[in-house]
C-alpha cells in the first residue's frame, strides 16, 4: 500500500508528478475538519471554492498543499470577519498580498481559522464564534490569536497555515499547540489584505508542523531564497528572565528554563551565554495602544455593543492614551531597537516561548494573563527582530537567514535523537 503523502513537499511533489490528484488533498482536509468538529478551528470552511480550484488543476513548489488561512487576511468571495461581529458578513473582492502569492505557488485555502476577536488575545477565546479547543492539551486553550490555525495544525488537518503576529500571535498558540509559528521581521513581508491591530508590529506569519515547512513557506512569502549558515560556531544569547519594556520596572524573576535549551545547543557546537535585552528609555506600550484606537475609531465607541467584553475593555483603555504619550513611546521604540541592533552581540538569542510555566486552562481570564503570557514574544515583537516558536522553545535573532539556521539545527537534532 502506498503511503499518503502529508508533508508540504511530498504532496507537491506528487501532484506535480501526477501521482496525486489535489482534489484528493482537498477532500482528505475537509473529512479532517468535519471529524474534528468539535475544536471550533474554523469560521469558514471554504469546500466548494478549494474542490473547485483543485479540480481546476493546480501547479508549483505547493501544489495541492491545503492551506489554513486567518480570518483576518481577505480572501476574495469569501468572507473574512477578523473574528468579530462587526465584520461578520464582509466579504472582500481582493485576497491578501500573502494569500495570492501562497496560492501562486499552488496552494489551496481550504478555510479560514477562528482566532481571537480582531487578533487582539492570547487564548483563542472568542465571544461570537466560540473558544478554539486544543488537541494536543485538552482542557487547555490553544494560545492567541492564531489559534484555529494552531488547532487544525495540531490535528493534522492541514500542512500549513498564514497566521498574523502582533505581539506573539504565531508563535504563543504554536507553543500551546505544540506546531511551529514563524514572526518574520518587521516589514519584512506585505501587510496589504491584512486587517490591522497595530501597524507598528503586525506582521504575516507562517505556521507548520516542522521548522523546514515553516522555511518552505516562509521563502514564499518573502519571494527569496534564505541564506544558510553554519550552525556550528554561532554564538546564541540565553534569556533567563523575562524582558522589560519600561524603565522602573523591577528585575524579572530568574526563569532557568532556557538553560536546558541552552545546553542543547552547545552539543551542536553552539556557544551559549546568558544575556538581557537592552531596556527601553521610556514606556513604549503607548504605541500599542495608541495605534489599536486609531485603527477602530469609526467603529469605537460607536458601536461599543458589538464588541465582544475583552476587546472592548482594552479598547476602553486606549482611549486614555494621549498623543504627547504615544509619540515619546514612539521615539523610545526608536531608540531601543537602534540600539537593540548593537546589542547583545550574539548571532541568535533563545527563550521560553511562554511567560508561564503551564499552558493556562480553557476557562482562564484573557485580561489577567495576557501580560506575563505573552513576556517573551512581544519583546521581539516590539523589537522588530524575526522570531520562531518551535513549541515551548523560541528563538530570535536579526535576520531570518541566522534564525533559521538556529531553528532547523535545533529540529534536526531533536530528530536524530528520536531514532532508534
Amino acid at each position: 500500500m502506498i503511503a499518503v503523502p502529508t508533508s508540504i513537499d511530498e504532496i507537491a511533489r506528487a501532484v506535480q508528478a501526477r501521482e496525486l490528484d489535489p482534489v484528493e488533498t482537498v477532500e482528505r482536509a475537509l473529512r479532517a475538519i468535519e471529524a474534528h468538529a468539535d475544536l471550533n478551528a474554523f469560521i469558514t470552511v471554504c469546500s466548494d471554492e478549494a474542490l473547485a480550484r483543485a479540480r481546476a488543476g493546480v501547479s508549483g513548489t505547493l501544489a495541492g498543499v491545503p492551506l489554513l488561512v486567518k480570518d483576518v487576511f481577505d480572501t476574495a468571495g469569501i468572507r473574512t470577519t477578523a473574528g468579530s461581529r462587526i465584520h461578520g458578513e464582509r466579504v472582500p473582492r481582493v485576497s491578501a498580498r500573502a494569500v495570492l502569492a501562497l496560492e501562486a505557488v499552488g496552494a489551496i485555502v481550504i478555510g479560514k481559522t477562528n482566532c481571537d476577536e480582531f487578533a487582539w488575545g492570547v487564548t483563542g477565546q472568542n465571544a461570537f464564534y466560540g473558544d478554539v479547543g486544543n488537541p494536543t492539551r485538552p482542557g487547555r486553550i490553544a494560545g492567541g490569536s492564531s489559534s484555529g490555525n494552531a488547532a487544525a495544525l495540531a490535528a493534522s488537518i492541514a500542512p500549513l497555515a498564514l497566521g498574523s503576529d502582533t505581539g506573539g500571535s504565531v508563535r504563543m498558540p504554536a507553543a500551546c499547540c505544540e506546531v511551529v509559528g514563524m514572526k518574520p521581521r518587521l516589514g519584512a513581508l506585505a501587510t496589504d489584505g491584512l486587517f490591522p491591530l497595530c501597524p507598528s508590529f503586525d506582521t504575516p506569519g507562517p505556521m507548520a508542523r516542522s521548522v523546514a515547512e515553516c522555511a518552505r513557506c516562509y521563502e514564499v512569502l518573502a519571494g527569496a531564497a534564505l541564506r544558510e549558515h553554519e550552525p556550528r560556531g554561532l554564538h546564541v544569547g540565553v534569556l533567563t528572565g523575562m524582558p522589560r519594556l519600561a524603565p522602573g520596572v523591577p528585575a524579572p524573576e530568574r526563569d532557568e528554563r532556557a538553560l536546558a535549551f541552552a545546553a542543547r545547543l552547545e552539543n551542536l557546537g553552539i556557544t551559549c551565554e546568558e544575556v538581557a535585552l537592552p531596556i527601553p528609555e521610556a514606556n513604549v506600550w503607548p504605541v500599542f495602544y495608541g495605534e489599536a484606537a486609531a485603527t477602530h475609531r469609526d467603529t469605537f465607541p460607536a458601536r461599543r455593543d458589538d464588541y465582544g467584553p475583552t476587546v472592548r475593555a482594552k479598547l476602553e483603555d486606549a482611549q486614555h492614551v494621549t498623543l504627547l504619550e504615544r509619540e515619546a513611546a514612539r521615539r523610545a521604540l526608536a531608540a531601543w531597537r537602534g540600539r537593540a541592533q548593537r546589542e547583545p552581540h550574539v548571532d541568535a538569542i533563545v527563550s521560553p516561548t511562554l511567560g508561564v510555566l503551564e499552558v493556562p486552562p480553557a476557562d482562564v481570564d484573557e485580561l489577567e494573563i495576557r501580560v506575563p503570557f505573552s513576556a517573551y514574544t512581544r519583546a521581539f515583537s516590539f523589537l522588530g527582530w524575526p522570531a520562531i516558536a518551535i513549541g515551548e522553545v523560541q528563538f530570535a535573532a536579526r535576520e531570518p537567514g541566522l534564525l533559521f539556521t538556529v531553528a532547523l539545527a535545533w529540529e534536526r537534532s531533536a530528530s536524530r535523537a528520536s531514532q532508534p
